[in-house]
Parts: structure tokens; C-alpha cells; sequence
């Protein structure tokens, strides 16, 4: 491995960071700034749905609760019948009474009981999928839902359980190794006369699976080995009959369980616990899926016109990269000035003033010119996180919220990794982020999400957290905040970044393109470094976020950047009142901020129709 010190020095262009001209004034600023208007907040404005929309919150959380088996019978059972019943209620209401934000919730609540029923639709098709692998789940799930329901238990038929539970789990184990057996070795057991699998009625030709359905049986089967842990502890001990009977056979079921579950993940899902990095696999929902979920968001188009969408903004990137190259001095080759970018990268240690000074350029720029408000507490109380090298593999940039997390080389990263990641967070690129991720950005969404219509948080939609955040990118683009050819790239670059997610995401969930090739197109198209692309693919896939969440950043921004021009452009609000009201009337789907702004009376039979993108 070469020295790390010599190379680093070829890539570091500025190594010093500038102290900002003015410190974050928290340490002296009177706490009195702190407290609000506490007359102005004695009436609150709200909703008229407010209370029943926090009503249906907590009740299906305590249903969910109880009813606690993942995706068991009863549980889907359950939930069905309860969503179906506030669909019922809901339709008494009357809806004329109602004034516009009482409109917006009641169409906000109808369009989610409707989606939580597809989405249950949609677990049951998955269920079903993995029903041949987990033959035995539904006797797990009535032995915790019967210990939930107070039911005596019966030691000795608990004991019979347990063992037929193991004796499935061995069997289904062996009909999947038999399955997985190349065709030359099948049939030579054939000629052999050996067996499929002992004493099972399950094939191993039933069992043929992909890795998606591998990876998924395997999670249900930790979240089964975690509720049949569950309902044995609640007795072992405490009925000293039941110990006698069920502790043996729950231990040997355990370990079959523990077998079965390693041989999912490494011989069908394959996955190598020793590899330092894992596959990425994901689960597609496929076009009627994305249908649904579109439909939810009240998004009023295809999946396939969303991605011509994203690809005529690309075109736009594209012509931008090449001026910005220009004015570099590098004719079009928009390439070149991308690789000159990322080499200006402040030297090991420096990032977190960096990306000071950066947060409080941009909370001084927005106050200063009156674009939003921006409170003394939202404005001095961010704190600053560093990222582990673990983190880093699934989010290798800025992470914000609350706080900001930052991702940067750490001592414990090889060489490659750690010039990886001074590459993929230089100063221009930081520059473009640090404000979607603070102030004006995330930061001060939480703050008005924790004080305002909190009770929307049950429709909370990336096209409305990450929208917004993206949405000032667009905007201090449009007013020359980025202004040097180097800062204009490193916005560009996370441009072309969403038009990419909108892409790569929808065809991954369409079945049209693998995780490997996602990741192509992001080191090709977009100018990703390996690492970064790798996590930014695993990150979509991994099941941490919803299937249109990578969607949701440039297509929300386009909707605000819609209402803006059809509302401040024209004078009939100003920046501040057009984003105070956004902020305040909470998390929700675009169209409903849309309804919000425009003060529009929605009519109970709403259906979105907007094209915002035109």
C-alpha cells in the first residue's frame, strides 16, 4: 500500500478553512429570545379533523400492540377490519361543514386508510410467495397470539408444538439444500434412490426461489425466532410445569431455526457474514405497486412519465455542466471539471469548520433577505455528528435532520476509502448541501414539524421532507447564491443526482434494472465515486426507506418550484409567507400544500390532477 500522507497531498487544493465572520450566537444570545409570543399561540389555528386524526394514530397503534406477529393471519385480519371501519365512519362525516384545512385532512385520512388496505393486499401477495419457505409460521403466531389473548397454556400440548414446529423447520431446511443442489448432483442422488428431503411432503422443486424471496423469508424468520423468544420467556420459570415440558424442545427448536436461517441468507439470499461488504438485493414492488404508492403520494402520473420527467431535467444539467466547465476553462468537458472539483477537499480534521462556516453563510443569507423565518432556536441549537465508516457504507454524504451528520475520512478506513471520501464530500459539493441539510433545509423543518399540525406526521411523504430541502437548492441556484463555476458544479452534481434517483429507482422497482446496474449508472451518468455510488444503491434497497422516497426529492421540488412561480412570481404572497405557510401546515403530500396555499375547498370525492411539471 502506498503512503497515504503524499497521495492525500495531490488532491488537497486548500487544506486551511476560513473561521466564519460571525460565531453561531447561542452562547450569548439572551435565553428570553427563546420564548415565543405566548399570546399569539393561546388560540392555536388547526384543524378540525386534528383530534380525530391523533385518535386513529394512537388506536391502531395499541391495536398494533397487541396484535404483534408480523404479517400473521390474525394480525392482517385485525387491521383489516379496522381500517374498513374508519373508512365507514369517515364517509358520515359531514364533509360540507368542514372548512379547508378540516377538507385537507379528511382527504388525507380517506387517501391513507385506502392505501394502508393495498398495502396490506400487497404484504399478503409477498406472504404468499414465502408461504413454501415458512410452512411453520403461523404455529409460531398462534402460540404468541394465544398468550395475548390470556389463554391457559397446556404444557405437555405446548411441548407437541414445539417439536412438530422443529420437525417442519428440519424438513423444509432439507427440501430447500436438496433444491439447491446443482442438476448433475440431483440426479445422481436420483440413481442413488436417496430422498428429497425425510419424511416431507414438501419438494425441493416447490422450493425453487429467487434471492429476493430468500432474503425476505429470512428476515420473517428473525422476526419469528424473535416472538416464539417472546412467548416462551413470558413462562419459563414462572410455571415450573411448563419448563419441565417446553424447555428441551425449545431449544432444539431454536437452533433449527438458527440453521435454517443462516442457510437462507448465505446459500439462497447469498450472503457472506465474512465479506466486509454485502450484496445489495432490495425487493421490487413492481409497476402496479408503484401505482399504488404514486396514488398515495397523490402524484397524478405514471411511473414511466416520471422518468421522462427526470430525463428532461437532466438535459437541462447537462447543458449547465457544460457552461460551468466553460467558464472552468474546460471547454465541455463537464468530466474534467467534476474530477477538478472533487480534489478541493479540506485536509483530515477541517470538515466540521467547514461546514460550520457554511451553516451560518446560508442562515445569514435567508434571514437577511427575508425568505423565511427563521427562530432563534431553530437557528443556534444544531449540533454536529460524525459518521462512523459503518454509516458511511450506507449514507457516504450529509445526513440532516435534527442535527447534521457528516461523512468524512476516519483512521479507521483503508487508503482507497478514505480518499473515496474526501472525493465525495469536497468543499463545492458541501457547499450545495449544507443548507439542504440545516437551515434553511431539514434543521428547520423539524423545528415547525415538532410545534405545528403535528398530527400530519401520520402523511408524512418525502415529496414534502425531501422536497423542500431540494426545493432551496433549486431556488438559491436561481438567485445566484452558487455563483463560482466550481460551486456551480458541485450543485449541479447533486442535480444530476436526483434526476438519477428518479431513474434508477423506479426502473429497479419496475424490474428493469438490477442494484449492479444502478450502480453503473451512477458512476457513469452522474460522476459518482464507486464507494459512494455502492452506497447510495444500498441505501434505496435496504429497506430503510419506502419504495418512491428517492423519487420524492426531485419530484417535490418540482411541485414547490410549480406553486412558487404560480404564487410568489406572480405577487400574490412573498417568500416568506409562501414558506412560512408550507412549513406550518406539517408534513403531507404536495398537492394537499397545494390545497393549503391556493385556500382551496377540496370536494369530498377529490381526485389529484395537477401536472406540475409541465
Amino acid at each position: 500500500m502506498l503512503n497515504l500522507v503524499p497521495r492525500l497531498a495531490l488532491f488537497t487544493v486548500a487544506a486551511s478553512v476560513a473561521f466564519a465572520l460571525e460565531p453561531n450566537p447561542a452562547p450569548t444570545r439572551p435565553t428570553a429570545d427563546y420564548v415565543p409570543d405566548v399570546a399569539a399561540l393561546a388560540t392555536p389555528a388547526s384543524s378540525e379533523l386534528r383530534e380525530l386524526v391523533e385518535r386513529f394514530v394512537t388506536d391502531r397503534t395499541e391495536l398494533e400492540r397487541f396484535y404483534s406477529v408480523k404479517g400473521s393471519a390474525l394480525q392482517t385480519r385485525r387491521l383489516r377490519e379496522f381500517y374498513q371501519s374508519w373508512q365507514e365512519r369517515l364517509a358520515k362525516i359531514d364533509f360540507e361543514k368542514l372548512g379547508v384545512d378540516g377538507r385537507i385532512d379528511a382527504t388525507l385520512l380517506r387517501t391513507r386508510l385506502t392505501h394502508e388496505l393495498r398495502l396490506l393486499d400487497r404484504e399478503a401477495q409477498r406472504a404468499a410467495e414465502m408461504a413454501p419457505l415458512l410452512p411453520f409460521a403461523e404455529d409460531i403466531a398462534r402460540l404468541q397470539e394465544a398468550r395475548r389473548t390470556l389463554e391457559p397454556v397446556d404444557a405437555p400440548a405446548s411441548a407437541k408444538i414445539l417439536d412438530r414446529i422443529r420437525q417442519s423447520v428440519e424438513q423444509t431446511r432439507a427440501a430447500v439444500e436438496a433444491g439447491l443442489k446443482p442438476t448433475e448432483e440431483k440426479l445422481s442422488d436420483s440413481k442413488a434412490g436417496k430422498k428429497d428431503s425425510p419424511a416431507s411432503a414438501v419438494k425441493p422443486a416447490q422450493l425453487v426461489t429467487t434471492k429476493i424471496v430468500g432474503f425476505r423469508a429470512a428476515n420473517r424468520l428473525a422476526d419469528l425466532q424473535k416472538t416464539l423468544a417472546d412467548w416462551f420467556k413470558f413462562y419459563d420459570a414462572y410455571d415450573p410445569v411448563f419448563s419441565w415440558w417446553a424447555r428441551e424442545p425449545q431449544k432444539q427448536v431454536t437452533q433449527a431455526l438458527e440453521d435454517y436461517q443462516k442457510l437462507l441468507r448465505e446459500k439462497v439470499a447469498g450472503i457472506d457474514p465474512k465479506a466486509k461488504d454485502q450484496p445489495i438485493i432490495g425487493d421490487p414492488i413492481g409497476r402496479d405497486g408503484l401505482v399504488a404508492d404514486l396514488e398515495n403520494e397523490m402524484i397524478a402520473y405514471t411511473p414511466e412519465e416520471l422518468i421522462a420527467v427526470a430525463e428532461r431535467e437532466f438535459a437541462w444539467v447537462d447543458t449547465e455542466l457544460k457552461r460551468a466547465a466553460h467558464d472552468m476553462g474546460l471547454g465541455d468537458d463537464w468530466k474534467a471539471a467534476l474530477e477538478k472539483v472533487k480534489e478541493d477537499h479540506v485536509a483530515p480534521g477541517e470538515q466540521p469548520a467547514l461546514i460550520r462556516d457554511l451553516a451560518l453563510e446560508a442562515t445569514r443569507y435567508v434571514r437577511d433577505n427575508n425568505l423565511v423565518t427563521v427562530p432563534p432556536l431553530a437557528s443556534d441549537l444544531w449540533r454536529m455528528l460524525m459518521m462512523s465508516p459503518e454509516q458511511q457504507k450506507v449514507a457516504p454524504f450529509f445526513l440532516g435532520g435534527n442535527d447534521i451528520l457528516v461523512s468524512f475520512p476516519t483512521d479507521a478506513m483503508t487508503e482507497e476509502e478514505k480518499l473515496q471520501s474526501l472525493r465525495a464530500n469536497n468543499r463545492h459539493f458541501a457547499r450545495a448541501t449544507v443548507f439542504h441539510e440545516l437551515l434553511p433545509g431539514h434543521h428547520l423543518q423539524f423545528y415547525w414539524m415538532a410545534r405545528s399540525n403535528q398530527h400530519r406526521e401520520l402523511f408524512s411523504t418525502p415529496f414534502w421532507i425531501e422536497g423542500w430541502s431540494l426545493w432551496w437548492e433549486f431556488y438559491l441556484w436561481d438567485r445566484k447564491f452558487i455563483a463560482t463555476p466550481e460551486d456551480r458544479i458541485g450543485a449541479l452534481f447533486w442535480r444530476a443526482h436526483r434526476c438519477a434517483r428518479i431513474i434508477f429507482s423506479l426502473k429497479f422497482h419496475l424490474g428493469e434494472w438490477t442494484p449492479q446496474q444502478c450502480i453503473d449508472f451512477l458512476v457513469e451518468r452522474v460522476g459518482h465515486e464507486r464507494a459512494s455510488a455502492t452506497g447510495e444503491v444500498r441505501r434505496s434497497f435496504n429497506g430503510s426507506y419506502p419504495p418512491l422516497y428517492q423519487a420524492g426529492y426531485m419530484l417535490g421540488a418540482l411541485q414547490l418550484r410549480d406553486l412558487h412561480r404560480t404564487l410568489v412570481d406572480t405577487g400574490k404572497m412573498n417568500d416568506r409567507q409562501f414558506h412560512d405557510t408550507i412549513l406550518r401546515g406539517g408534513t403531507m403530500p404536495i398537492e394537499m400544500v397545494r390545497a393549503l396555499l391556493l385556500k382551496e375547498k377540496l370536494l369530498r370525492d377529490f381526485q389529484p390532477t395537477w401536472k406540475f411539471a409541465n
